[in-house]
């Protein structure tokens, strides 16, 4: 096919949920695709934060083709056990926060939240949950209710009820909220598509230590900078935080769709058989992946990477603002997890469409911001090439496209 006509079927047979970028991609390497007309892009989106090890690598090649010649899915799913879900525990065992000792599987981080928000109201035996403004947790209708963000929300009444919302980074207001109804407080270390927000220091100390003042349980959403994102292997664990819940996806398996929760033992003691399940749930093939991705990024010191790359980003950007302070309002970031942010959504926009025609996918966020999360094992002539195709374009935006 072409990808003219690739356009034509889906545009025709896919729900319409997306205004899609017209691109057809055929296969990838890296942090590079190619569309099915041969032309290269450098992708700046790891798939929306999952391809974190780049495209068709070798490590999860190699899981899928030996995990899918021996079984792929458990007869009678989890009430069996599976060499391969062991493996993944074990590994897992040795990099979770302090305290965080348990874990099941899913299939998505909208899952992930949507179980720890359920199991901690059926541990508290309390019924309100507080969010904050932007956060975002998913799209299921239990964690659509829970994203602080009207636009995710609102066309989608009656939500659940039982939320509340707080400014993030306000742990006054945090505070005034609380009381003996809460049954846990969701919160990202790092807003990411809110616009990439990064709190104050000791912020998430404090949202532990108001937990625990009132009773209430801690779900920290690592879905989006779990798994070295930026830098550490969990914020959490850098923070010094002990969470009762933490949810992760997306880097957990590097584009396989997988995705887990870890909880306390405390709260383990206070669940019971049935209280939650799933039938693709730590099935044999996505545990085989996540272990040889997780292992991989361990074993390559990853993390030196995402520091080194982010530190280098962050410095080459540094001067944008001063240059193009007419179009930028701030450029923010940690690890491989970065946001420029425009002066409007109009300028973000043909930044990015700019940059496509440059050979660059970008993820525009929030409306006026463009993220930037690449793969974490990107090199830095690599990115270097990436970034300084966005300062083209941002100068060609300036100068009205000449």
């Amino acid at each position: 096919m072409s990808s003219k006509d690739t356009f034509e079927i889906e545009d025709k047979y896919l729900a319409p949920f997306f205004v899609k970028q017209k691109i057809s991609i055929e296969k990838g390497d890296g942090v590079f695709v190619w569309d099915e007309e041969g032309k290269m892009y450098i992708d700046f989106t790891s798939g929306w934060g999952v391809t974190c090890i780049g495209h068709a690598h070798p490590v999860i090649i190699d899981a899928l083709m030996e995990q899918g010649r021996k079984i792929i899915q458990n007869p009678n799913s989890g009430l069996t056990y599976s060499p391969a879900r062991a493996r993944l525990l074990s590994l897992l065992a040795g990099i979770l926060p302090s305290g965080l000792t348990r874990v099941f599987f899913t299939n998505s981080g909208a899952e992930a939240n949507d179980a720890a928000i359920k199991l901690a109201r059926k541990v508290t035996g309390r019924p309100e949950i507080i969010s904050t403004h932007k956060s975002f947790h998913g799209r299921t209708i239990s964690t659509t209710s829970a994203t602080g963000q009207a636009k995710h929300r609102d066309r989608y009444n009656p939500l659940m009820p039982n939320y509340r919302f707080v400014p993030y980074d306000d742990l006054e207001s945090l505070n005034n909220s609380m009381d003996k109804n809460v049954a846990a407080v969701i919160i990202e270390p790092i807003q990411g598509e809110g616009g990439v927000r990064i709190p104050s220091d000791g912020y998430l100390k404090g949202v532990e230590d108001l937990c625990k003042k009132n009773g209430s349980l801690l779900i920290v959403d690592e879905i989006q900078t779990g798994f070295f994102r930026t830098g550490p292997v969990f914020i959490t664990s850098s923070c010094g935080v002990k969470a009762d819940f933490m949810t992760m996806a997306k880097g957990i398996a590097g584009g396989f769709p997988f995705g887990a929760f870890a909880m306390s033992e405390d709260v383990a003691k206070k669940l019971e058989i049935g209280d939650h399940g799933g039938t693709y749930c730590g099935n044999p093939l996505g545990c085989s992946v996540a272990y040889g991705v997780i292992k991989h990024l361990i074993d390559s010191n990853i993390s030196e990477n995402v520091k080194e790359m982010g530190c280098f980003a962050l410095d080459l950007m540094s001067p944008w603002q001063q240059l193009y302070g007419n179009v930028i309002v701030e450029i923010r970031g940690k690890g491989l997890l970065m946001l420029v942010e425009f002066q409007s959504e109009e300028i973000a926009t043909q930044v990015k469409n700019e940059c496509l025609a440059k050979g660059l996918l970008l993820t525009q966020t929030q409306g006026n911001g463009i993220r930037i999360f690449p793969a974490l094992n990107i090199k830095k002539e690599e990115l270097e090439k990436g970034l300084l195709i966005i300062e083209d374009a941002i100068k060609k935006v300036i100068n009205g496209g000449s």
